[in-house]
């Protein structure tokens, strides 16, 4: 569809940020007329030269008379007085914007000069930049796939806040709407600050005796930390003038954290060094990957990733799978509600188990690592968290949204809960209504209860008893650990048995849980206490290569150190009933979770149809658990396994199209499906950011006829990273494809 066109606009200012709108309103063909003006005759002749303005005006009168769109891309310092001197000039319906970086003493200095802030002005900032500037650094596509922060006022005109967002959109950036006050604040923070400290870390070394000596012998660090020094100072210092509160609040922040890192320097105490820099690191990564694909942040998940695994091949040799995801959350979760400090090892180092952590540091829980898998959780007891600044960011991880919707609604403090793309169109209500039933105040989104969720605090929740209509791990560990803040008892009863981690590691921390006939008791009020944890290695990784071992024949393969929790091991009991090999050697129990070696030899499997009593036992891992109906001798039958339709993605339709588009007979049904084993062609199949069903597909593999091509594997890392190396050293020929 043809973009709508403006009759004439307006750019005051014609540096990077005003060249580069040129060019992109000349390029798409957006604008009848493009007029500039500015202080210096020469850069405006300039832009007449390269052809990406029609005319250039000197006074700003002229240059707005009859411009649909007025874009003031000057210096912050100017913009106020600009738009008071043009604004009793401005045609009707004429739209306003700036591109300033500070937006309260803009506002502010408006006000004080017309008296009102325009309807017609929209304040805006785009997050975008350059190494150079001027007229000549210009770029269409600057602002392509960055944030442009607008901030309308409660007053301002919404079609002039459309027309606004519409010409941003058209440069393809990405829009968010805050308060003048939020902006402020977090660009204080973000830029406004690393600039300054930039700016005065080279003034105070080029003042030393030494100076010539200090910048000859600085390494990568210090260049990289003092580039944006590099910036145009005058600029910099409209800025720092205009943003004063804002910066001076960012300041002080800082100057608490030095203090800090001083202290522990004066006081030689490498641990608190350690814990600063474990935590500024992981902090670092993790928000990397929530800002994949901005101005600031480009991480592999940012990447586009796809598997090519090649036909054939057999998995031999030992290897130990990471820790278990499920019990890697819970212990960061109770770990940080305990006395004490826990010390967890075996740590699964994916994003989804550092989006837990991630979130309880951002609640003022001290937590060291993970280094190794090896995290000391500084426990606040259970009334200790502290309100976050933020939304809490979950990235992919439904358990860690749904167990902190229990834990987050019996706080004093409000809390926001958000994820990405997939998990925010994942159901919640499956939670929140139980939780509502205590007495919790819980918004969801749209109809199906989608994220964010907005929890209010300060509510006094009542224990009571719940018949769960469905069996799900997530949900009962949430209302469960919501007993932990109620009155009285919390009693769930499951119609069928689900992985019970949260009410094993409750018992590790001295919290007492009963569990009689299908129904698990606890009392609000209690006290948790800190202890040691040794997270196993995850079944639900290790069922990958369990399956890969069952369908290749040749191999033969020991999966070390494997959790097998009774409620978790469906896997091996369904592989067992359709005639696999596997075996169980040195089982022991560590930290009240019972472990094993597992010994793997592939086997003719026959197909069967799945009991159904085993079906939450094996939930995560049928993905995988249809690749190896494709290979067996038969029809193989799954029912009751509605629940696989609300996973991160339809894992029954996503894996149903995928075994479809390699040649394989399979059928999807409402709540689970049919497959008939026989051949498996090569292919493409989409995993639809599914990381069990990109693995599952890698798998499959092994018995294709011819490459499989597997898209959109890059939330691979959310459970298994690593997964790609460990295939290829056990023997699957998989090639990962990465590109922006």
């Amino acid at each position: 569809m043809r973009q709508e066109r403006w009759r004439r606009v307006a750019l005051i200012g014609l540096g990077l940020i005003g060249s580069s709108l040129a060019r992109l309103l000349r390029t798409q063909d957006l604008a009848d007329e493009i007029v500039a003006s500015g202080s210096r005759a020469v850069t405006l002749q300039r832009g007449l030269d390269l052809g990406i303005i029609d005319r250039a005006c000197v006074d700003l009168v002229a240059a707005v008379e009859g411009c649909d769109l007025i874009v003031l891309a000057m210096p912050v310092a100017a913009i106020a007085s600009t738009l008071a001197t043009i604004a009793p000039h401005l045609a009707p319906g004429s739209v306003v914007t700036d591109v300033g970086s500070v937006k309260g003493a803009v506002v502010d200095e408006v006000q004080r000069l017309l008296g009102t802030v325009p309807t017609c002005f929209v304040p805006g900032h785009p997050i975008a930049g350059a190494e150079t500037s001027g007229v000549d650094a210009g770029d269409a596509d600057l602002f392509r796939r960055h944030k442009v922060i607008l901030t309308p006022l409660p007053d301002t005109d919404a079609q002039a806040l459309a027309a606004v967002e519409r010409l941003w959109r058209s440069a393809g950036a990405e829009l968010i709407r805050m308060s003048v006050a939020a902006h402020d604040s977090i660009l204080a923070k973000t830029s406004h600050l690393p600039h300054l400290l930039a700016f005065s870390l080279v003034d105070t070394l080029a003042r030393e005796s030494e100076n010539l000596e200090i910048f000859r012998y600085a390494a990568g660090g210090f260049r990289d930390f003092t580039r944006i020094a590099a910036s145009d100072p005058r600029m910099w210092h409209d800025i720092a003038l205009s943003n004063r509160p804002a910066l001076h609040a960012a300041l002080d922040l800082f100057q608490g954290g030095l203090d800090q890192l001083r202290q522990a320097i004066d006081n030689g105490d490498g641990e608190a060094l350690l814990r600063i820099f474990s935590r500024a690191r992981r902090a670092r990564e993790h928000f990397s990957h929530m800002l994949a694909g901005t101005a600031y942040a480009k991480t592999k998940s940012t990447m586009k990733i796809e598997f090519q695994v090649q036909p054939g091949g057999r998995v031999q040799g030992r290897a130990r799978v990471p820790g278990d995801k499920s019990i890697s959350h819970r212990s960061i979760m109770l770990g940080a509600i305990a006395e004490g400090v826990t010390e967890v090892h075996g740590f699964l180092e994916g994003e989804d188990a550092l989006s837990t952590l991630q979130a309880f540091r951002d609640m003022g829980v001290q937590i060291e690592g993970p280094e190794r898998g090896h995290v000391r959780v500084h426990g606040v007891g259970r009334h200790g968290l502290k309100p976050s600044a933020r939304p809490l960011y979950l990235g992919n991880s439904g358990t860690s949204m749904r167990l902190l919707c229990g834990m987050l609604c019996g706080q004093s403090f409000d809390s926001v809960l958000t994820g990405d793309a997939s998990l925010s169109r994942r159901p919640m209500q499956r939670i929140a209504h139980p939780l509502t039933l205590m007495g919790a105040h819980i918004d969801t989104t749209g109809d199906r209860g989608t994220p964010p969720l907005r929890i209010q605090g300060g509510q006094t929740l009542q224990g009571m008893h719940y018949d769960m209509p469905v069996a799900s791990a997530q949900v009962k560990s949430g209302i469960l650990l919501a007993g932990l803040w109620a009155q009285g008892e919390t009693s769930v009863r499951e119609p069928a048995p689900t992985r019970d981690h949260t009410e094993r590691m409750l018992r590790g921390f001295g919290y007492a849980v009963d569990r009689q006939d299908g129904c698990i008791r606890l009392r609000g009020g209690g006290r948790l206490l800190a202890t040691q944890i040794d997270v196993p290695a995850d079944i639900s990784s290790a069922a990958f290569f369990m399956v890969a071992a069952s369908i290749a024949p040749g191999s033969e393969l020991t999966l070390e150190h494997v959790g097998i929790n009774p409620t978790r091991t469906g896997i091996i009991d369904i592989l067992r009933l359709m005639g696999g090999d596997i075996e169980m050697s040195h089982e022991r129990e560590v930290a009240g979770e019972p472990v094993a070696d597992l010994h793997i030899r592939y086997a003719p499997l026959q197909g069967i149809d799945i009991p159904l009593e085993l079906v939450p036992l094996a939930i995560d891992e049928f993905p995988v658990l249809f690749v190896a109906a494709a290979c067996a001798r038969g029809r193989t039958v799954l029912r009751g396994a509605e629940e696989l339709r609300v996973k991160e993605s339809d894992r029954i339709q996503v894996m149903a199209d995928g075994l479809q588009a390699l040649g394989v007979a399979a059928q999807a049904t409402p709540d689970g499906m049919i497959i008939e084993g026989g051949r498996i062609a090569g292919g493409h199949v989409d995993s639809h950011g599914d990381h069990r069903i990109a693995m599952a597909f890698a798998v499959a593999a092994l018995r294709a006829e011819a490459d499989i091509l597997i898209a959109d594997c890059a939330n691979v890392a959310t459970s298994f990273p690593g997964f790609a190396d460990m295939a290829r050293e056990l023997g699957i020929g998989l090639q990962v494809l990465s590109t922006e």
